[in-house]
């Protein structure tokens, strides 16, 4: 996925449907920024060696997850030049600026060495605090490297709680990996089978999300969905086809027992499986949407 941006540093998000996103990746040969949402600075330095088999060049990480230290309390930085670390922890709760004004400091340190920056782990910070403060970190956090010229890797352990917040994210993002490829794979085979309901389906996939997630009714026809959103871009019958879509790659299910208009079996709504199938759409690129037929 490629989404034009004024800014110089790109962003990546890796996505990992099961545990803890890799976001380490042949990274040891440089120096690297580290900012930590969920895990410990102990369990962080620990995990090097397992994830990539040594540590970075230099490594300066500022830690934003550990809950024994209160917010309030004043960061200070130390540094262990004999484990070639810096670290500033903050404590959990703190605020986007302060967060990034530590950032910023400790990628000054690097100017000119050619650093990556690398955030673990975003979607619970998203899950908590929503769509605007996650948006908020991720576009502050790449104007902050592009000064330095320093790509960002963001890792998102996809959950149920952080899926709704994921594509105002991704549309702040230049790139996108970890893509489930059986969801790709049922994308793939909608595209050929029927253009149309895919070209639907992958324009409002997000709208459909919010109306399944916020309709009462367990076995809802179209057009009762789309009585619950607020300022559609969708008609009842566009939605339906973006439900219908949806149904063909498990994310609901159709409920059998009606001889009118088709019912949708909310009952059935897998919010995972919707997470990774939106992944799977963000990473289409934009030529391979079918054109959709005029309303």
């Amino acid at each position: 996925m490629t989404v034009p941006t004024t800014r110089e540093s790109d962003v990546t998000i890796r996505v990992a449907s099961t545990g803890s996103p890799s976001v380490r990746d042949g990274l040891t040969d440089r120096s690297v920024v580290s900012v930590l949402l969920e895990t410990d600075l102990e369990a962080w330095r620990r995990s090097w060696r397992e994830r990539a088999g040594e540590t970075p060049r230099r490594e300066s990480v500022v830690v934003a997850s550990d809950v024994s230290r209160s917010a309030a309390e004043t960061a200070t930085t130390q540094v262990l030049p004999e484990r070639r670390l810096a670290y500033t922890v903050l404590g959990s709760g703190v605020g986007v600026d302060l967060i990034l004004e530590t950032v910023s400091g400790s990628l000054a340190e690097f100017e000119g060495s050619e650093p990556r920056v690398i955030l673990d782990d975003l979607a619970p910070f998203a899950a908590e605090r929503g769509a605007v403060e996650a948006v908020e970190a991720v576009e502050e956090l790449a104007t902050a490297a592009a000064e330095v010229d320093a790509p960002v890797t963001i890792g998102w352990s996809l959950t149920a709680e952080s899926a709704s917040v994921l594509p105002s994210v991704l549309q702040r993002a230049d790139g996108i990996e970890g893509v489930d490829p059986e969801s790709m794979a049922a994308i793939d085979r909608l595209q050929n089978e029927d253009p149309t309901t895919f070209g639907y389906t992958r324009r409002y996939w997000t709208e459909a999300q919010r109306g399944i997630e916020s309709c009462s009714r367990n076995y809802p026809q179209s057009k009762q969905v789309h009585a619950v959103l607020s300022d559609p871009e969708t008609t009842p019958r566009t939605l339906g086809a973006t439900l219908s879509g949806l149904v063909s790659l498990g994310v609901l299910d159709t409920w059998a027992e009606t001889v009118g208009s088709t019912r949708y079996d909310l009952t059935a709504y897998d919010p995972s499986r919707m997470a990774t199938v939106g992944v799977a759409f963000a990473a289409v690129s934009d030529d391979e949407s079918a054109r959709l037929p005029e309303e």
